[in-house]
């Protein structure tokens, strides 16, 4: 079991463990050992979000890395998935970005990318840890005269946003859509004014102004509630947000209310079936997702598979079934006909397109699905033990499905990239979901310390 990595990478605190300097730079020695024993001649690319404990990680990492003898790329502040795009496409060995999306400045993290552009499977961060941990055969390099150098790379955004344009299909809008954009002052702030400058997007942009400590702060997809308020303030079509990496999406329709990763994934889903452009008819989500979209799906006739919690397991279950769109409700979006990770921007650029194509306002096209009501409640936990093997807690979770019977579910799983247990109940009236939910959560904050 991994003890370091979690649902997308490695995470915590900054300057506490794993995130301390001297734990980082070992991290750096293992994952260039890693990349040596992979590859000839590798190569590794690093970039980071807009956190200020940013910089501390990166240069920890890459004294690692290069004291290895491998050469490091800094790509600088760009989101995830222009990381994995130019990892693959540059012919990187390894990409390397140091974020920790969604959460607090104060948090930060380690997510890895191969030189296919995809995030590394479980198995290939296992091995990674094990070098990690083992301090008896912690690899070093003797031979100083092969110490690895450093470059920055020249202006890596252009890359990614002439990629960007080309998957979207779109040069610029025929319709005159009024967006307000939220960029959770992440690493998305350059990379989305530059886009639609570019394409000649006019947008009221909000929370581009990151100072390292404000990134997400009561911003980006996790907290949209300032710009639904802009979006009925300014009287916009859209309202599009992205979190701190930029590989989420939320979006606010022309009435001010959040159009959450399931019923965007209906609303794609949808765009691909009239267009040809679902393969296998299939589409993968994870076990988060709501009944009321894999009920719209039925209806489609579409095959819908379910992963994991995590876009990578999204991805992996993409590629073992042949599916080319995959999502999950947290806002990861991933259109594997153009690209390898989810990404918010694509996603957004997507969005506005189906809505100038099809003249339909957002609310009306978020119509196709109709979620049951559901009911999360995030409990902080100081260690993860196993549910099933504490009977106060599996007792209320087979009284609640009992409850339930058949017309809702109850989910209760730990986070992989916080110290939380995410409680998740579904039922046809929230009101009782959310008494169901609040017992349980009760119940775990009384019995897990």
């Amino acid at each position: 079991m991994k003890k370091l990595f979690g649902t997308d990478g490695i995470r915590g605190f900054a300057n506490k463990e794993p995130m301390t300097s001297e734990t980082v730079l070992k991290i750096g020695k293992a994952i260039a050992y890693y990349c040596i024993k992979k590859q000839k001649n590798p190569r590794i690319i690093i970039a980071k979000d807009t956190r200020i404990s940013g910089d501390t990680i990166m240069y920890a990492l890459t004294s690692g890395i290069t004291s290895m003898g491998l050469e490091v790329a800094f790509a600088g502040t760009i989101p995830t998935p222009a990381l994995a795009f130019l990892t693959k496409t540059l012919n990187y060995g390894l990409g390397v970005m140091i974020t920790a999306s969604h959460n607090p400045f104060y948090d930060n993290g380690i997510k890895l990318v191969g030189d296919n552009g995809y995030k590394l499977s479980d198995l290939q961060e296992e091995k990674i840890e094990k070098i990690i941990l083992d301090a008896n055969n912690r690899p070093s390099s003797s031979d100083i005269s092969k110490t690895g150098q450093t470059h920055i790379l020249k202006d890596p955004l252009k890359k990614y946003i002439d990629f960007l344009k080309k998957s979207a299909q779109i040069n610029k809008l025929k319709k005159n859509i009024k967006i307000v954009a939220d960029c959770a002052n992440g690493a998305g702030s350059f990379a989305l004014f530059r886009l639609f400058s570019e394409l000649n997007i006019k947008a009221q942009i909000l929370f581009d102004k990151p100072n390292g400590t404000n990134i997400n702060e009561k911003c980006g997809s996790e907290h949209p509630e300032t710009l639904a308020a802009k979006v009925i303030e300014t009287n916009a079509d859209i309202g599009i947000a992205l979190d701190g990496d930029a590989d989420r999406l939320a979006a606010i329709d022309e009435k001010g209310n959040t159009i959450h990763g399931d019923a965007l994934a209906a609303i794609y889903a949808k765009d691909y079936q009239d267009k040809n452009r679902l393969k296998n008819n299939s589409v993968v989500t994870t076990i988060m997702s709501n009944a009321g979209l894999g009920a719209t799906f039925k209806k489609m006739n579409i095959t819908h598979y379910k992963a994991g919690v995590g876009d990578k397991y999204v991805m992996e279950k993409m590629l073992e079934t042949g599916s080319v769109f995959g999502g999950e409700y947290s806002g990861h979006i991933i259109f594997g006909d153009n690209h390898t990770a989810g990404d918010g921007l694509l996603a957004l650029l997507k969005l506005i397109k189906i809505i100038e194509q099809t003249g339909k306002p957002l609310s009306e096209l978020a119509k196709i699905v109709t979620i049951m009501p559901q009911i999360v409640i995030n409990v902080n936990v100081a260690s993860k033990p196993d549910i099933s093997k504490i009977p106060q807690i599996s007792n209320a979770i087979k009284t609640a499905e009992q409850k339930l019977k058949n017309n809702g579910r109850v989910l209760v799983r730990y986070s992989g990239t916080q110290p939380k247990c995410r409680v998740m109940v579904e039922a046809q009236d929230k009101n009782k979901a959310r008494e169901i939910c609040k017992n349980i959560a009760d119940i775990i904050k009384n019995n897990i310390k």
